[in-house]
């Protein structure tokens, strides 16, 4: 069995229109939602031996806040397929995985977090920024990680919902 987190980021700020939307920077939300989900990640216990987040700068902060909660700074890895990828470049992410990672975490953007989580558990669950959905995998190596595979939704954390 593998585990899979997949994270939308952290809310982004608008403040600066003149910015790409590569560039925009997390809001005063996104800096607070941000820290308490790597805060419950680490006190849930699943802690990713991979983080591969997006290259726009709100899902890197995102991550970074994460894997510095969880002390895994030195395996974070940035890849820009999930900046406006499809599920498949998703699958292809998680094939390429060393098989000793039993867990990793995708930090990406809507619609592409959404439609990948819908396609693997077969049904639609909203991501609002910073959530997390843990998924279980059947797969005992992620070279053989397909959507044909299915997943199980174990939990779906969304910033509201904390104390």
């Amino acid at each position: 069995m593998k585990q899979l987190l997949i994270v939308r980021h952290a809310k982004s700020s608008w403040d600066a229109p003149e910015l790409s939307d590569h560039d925009r920077p997390l809001s005063r939300r996104g800096k607070r939602d941000a820290p308490r989900m790597a805060q419950w990640l680490f006190e849930y216990g699943m802690i990713p031996g991979r983080i591969i987040s997006s290259t726009a700068k709100r899902a890197r902060k995102t991550a970074k806040e994460i894997a510095k909660r969880c002390d895994i700074t030195e395996r974070l890895e940035l890849n820009r397929d999930l900046y406006f990828g499809e599920p498949e470049n998703w699958i292809e992410l998680l094939q390429e995985t060393e098989p000793g990672a039993a867990c990793v975490m995708l930090v990406g953007h809507n619609p592409g977090s959404e439609d990948f989580l819908e396609q693997l558990i077969g049904q639609y669950e909203r991501l609002p920024t910073a959530a997390i959905a843990h998924v279980e995998s059947p797969v005992e190596r992620w070279t053989d990680f397909r959507i044909a595979a299915g997943g199980q939704l174990v939990t779906l954390q969304r910033p509201r919902e904390l104390p």
